[in-house]
């Protein structure tokens, strides 16, 4: 009788919640305004011969390359950040190897590595979520095959210093050590600048976040030459469709658009950690565009939300975030109708400004 693998058979299940997403939403990290003008425009003019045809992903790969500053043997655009991280567990990963993440994180990460086989060991984040590395490096053995480290992190919006990540990939020579720079607009930062230092280190960045094309998938996936060669051998040749590539190269044109949202997403999270602090919440300094915040009862916060027209984002399941909610920051306008909505709701659950809850 038909089954399959032992592996997917006990994996973990991820449901998404995203039925009935009514109202504004500030609960998955999304572009919460639109993408480009120019984008938008490029879709007007797409043709049936566009939709025809098989994707060709290469002339876009060599945009992208150079918008980076990289060669393009050096990168491979993706299906989202989702199939880099499946790719890279393909590529390295099969039964008895070991991968090490840092939770709380991005769920995917698990269940990629646990599909391809592997086991996972979860490291801790320290006091206040704060990168672990020390800890990190002190599990790294032989059977280490994989690292993947989100900076700035999700659900947490911490960081990793460049000199953790360099250290942690020569601790571990023989492991794909993998920054999932999905944020990395409203940071700033990234290990771009190290790679050619060290041969195992992968960076994957999203076109969903500040550029608003969650819709479209598409991602790319950074590292060695020679090590990207062994994982395009690994991926479809059609892997990105053809509207995706097609617009992608505009959104890459019109930076003083990502500048000017990724400016206001900023300015928003100031505001926000400044309208927790006066209110007595807990909250973790971020460098994303969302701020993780403690509440208590986390889904009858969520709902009191969702009942004043804003969607954010229980977190509570997440190690180490018992009672915990994530909001995604938009522009100004968005952020007047979070603030409205959240003095209420704060102060309907009885807490005033310059209470605690902590």
């Amino acid at each position: 009788m038909l089954s399959p693998r032992e592996a997917v058979r006990t994996l973990p299940s991820y449901h998404p919640p995203l039925v009935g997403r009514n109202g504004l939403r500030l609960d998955f990290n999304e572009n919460t305004t639109g993408c480009s003008p120019r984008v938008l425009e490029r879709l007007r003019r797409l043709s049936a011969e566009d939709l025809t045809k098989y994707p060709e992903r290469e002339p876009v790969e060599a945009v992208v390359a150079g918008a980076l500053g990289i060669a393009a043997p050096e990168l491979l655009l993706t299906n989202g950040v989702d199939e880099a991280i499946h790719l890279l567990c393909e590529t390295y990963l099969e039964g008895g190897d070991e991968a090490l993440i840092v939770v709380p994180t991005y769920s995917m990460y698990r269940i990629y590595i646990l599909a391809s086989g592997a086991q996972v060991l979860s490291i801790p984040a320290g006091k206040d979520f704060s990168f672990p590395g020390g800890d990190l490096c002190g599990h790294i053995t032989a059977r280490t095959r994989l690292i993947v480290v989100a900076n700035p992190n999700n659900p947490t919006g911490t960081v990793a210093p460049l000199k953790e990540i360099l250290r942690i990939a020569n601790s571990a020579p023989s492991a794909a050590v993998l920054v999932d720079e999905a944020y990395f607009e409203f940071y700033g930062q990234t290990v771009l600048t190290i790679r050619s230092e060290v041969p195992n280190l992968f960076v994957a960045r999203t076109f969903s976040k500040a550029y608003g094309l969650a819709g479209l998938r598409i991602g790319v996936l950074v590292g060695a030459a020679e090590q990207m060669c062994a994982v395009r051998r690994v991926s479809s040749p059609y892997n990105v469709n053809a509207v995706a590539l097609a617009c992608l190269p505009e959104a890459l044109r019109d930076q003083a658009y990502i500048e000017q949202y990724v400016s206001e997403v900023r300015d928003s999270r100031t505001r926000l950690e400044r309208v927790l602090r006066e209110f007595g919440i807990q909250f973790w300094p971020s460098q994303a565009n969302f701020v993780l915040m403690r509440v208590g009862e986390a889904a009858a916060f969520v709902e009191q939300m969702r009942r004043r027209g804003i969607l954010v984002r229980d977190r509570s399941s997440d190690h180490a975030c018992e009672g915990c909610v994530r909001i995604t920051l938009g522009p100004r306008a968005h952020s007047d109708r979070l603030f409205t909505a959240l003095q209420e709701t704060l102060e309907g659950r009885g807490i005033e400004q310059g209470a605690s809850l902590r």
